[in-house]
């Protein structure tokens, strides 16, 4: 491929500095915002700092390679990602699961731009890597990392896809009220949301739920549930692990199927009898959740499609 031919996407974020002065209008009203609250200041402008300069090293790089164009990820949901392109993600782990959520088949080059401040479990690549990878990966040299997806569908034919995880219950923290079925297993029940994780989640969300599970379980703990706290699941497994937070037993409303495996042949089915208020989103992404009214049926899944990791 000739490298006027190769369209390159870099996606980026906001940082907290930005955040606050989109919202307080001035450097000085988000300084004495964020003091106000007992924030470090200066570290809002170090991240800033480190940041914008990730942004200019890695264009640097990635210009004589392709026709570049920066994304921010507020439009990540309406952009229609070309064929083809190589898409560039700079930031934290929740960036590149967010971008993942966008693409079809892409393959996604993940970088670090501040080591010092992320770990970056989904960040192979550092800021300085990039010039030296990119020749491998125009000429499709490089690995690639699938990782599974999850995707939930309603019945009215909305879909939304996890990277990590989903969480069907309320926006609020009250209780959620639904019936939940995997195969010849059905039960009404009332908890604070139903959590289903992928292979790349288990060691995210769903470890903190279960390592409060074993706390409170202690000997009683299945080993199948200690296995996934403690060494999650592969991030290419075609298995889905779902987990009912704080199920509640009543005359109405059970306890029993809070916890357990699914895949291709068997998806989990959730229908809401929440009048209001009622949610499945992905990701930590709320705001971009589906409402989950009475009525709905969710059918939980292995996702068709795959992220592409470049590695």
């Amino acid at each position: 491929m000739e490298p006027n031919d190769l369209k390159i996407i870099l996606v980026t974020r906001r940082t907290r500095l930005q955040e606050l002065v989109a919202r307080y209008n001035t450097v000085e009203q988000a300084r004495f915002q964020a003091e106000h609250l007992g924030m470090d200041f200066g570290d809002f402008l170090e991240e800033d700092r480190n940041y914008r300069v990730a942004i200019d090293a890695v264009s640097v790089a990635l210009q004589p390679h392709g026709r570049l164009q920066q994304l921010d990820r507020g439009f990540l949901p309406n952009f229609l990602f070309p064929p083809g392109c190589l898409v560039v993600v700079l930031g934290q782990d929740g960036l590149v699961a967010n971008t993942l959520k966008y693409l079809d088949g892409q393959s996604v080059l993940a970088v670090n731009p501040d080591p010092a401040r992320w770990d970056g479990v989904l960040l192979p690549f550092q800021v300085d890597d990039v010039s030296k990878v990119l020749p491998e990966v125009v000429r499709q040299q490089r690995s690639i990392r699938e990782i599974t997806m999850a995707r939930a569908t309603l019945g009215d034919g909305q879909t939304l896809l996890a990277v990590n995880d989903l969480f069907i219950g309320m926006r609020s923290h009250v209780s959620a009220r639904y019936e939940i079925a995997l195969g010849d297993l059905k039960e009404r029940q009332s908890s604070s949301g139903v959590i289903v994780s992928t292979g790349l989640g288990s060691t995210g969300w769903l470890r903190s739920i279960l390592t409060g599970a074993h706390a409170v379980a202690g000997r009683d703990a299945s080993k199948e549930m200690l296995g996934i706290r403690e060494h999650g699941m592969a991030w290419d497994s075609q298995t889905l692990i779902f987990n009912v937070r704080e199920p509640y037993p009543s005359r109405s409303t059970g306890a029993e199927l809070v916890f357990g495996h699914f895949g291709h042949r068997q998806p989990l089915r959730v229908r809401s009898l929440m009048p209001e208020n009622g949610v499945i989103f992905s990701d930590g992404m709320e705001a971009d959740g589906l409402d989950f009214r009475s009525g709905l049926e969710a059918t939980i899944e292995v996702a068709s499609k795959c992220g592409a990791l470049l590695t």
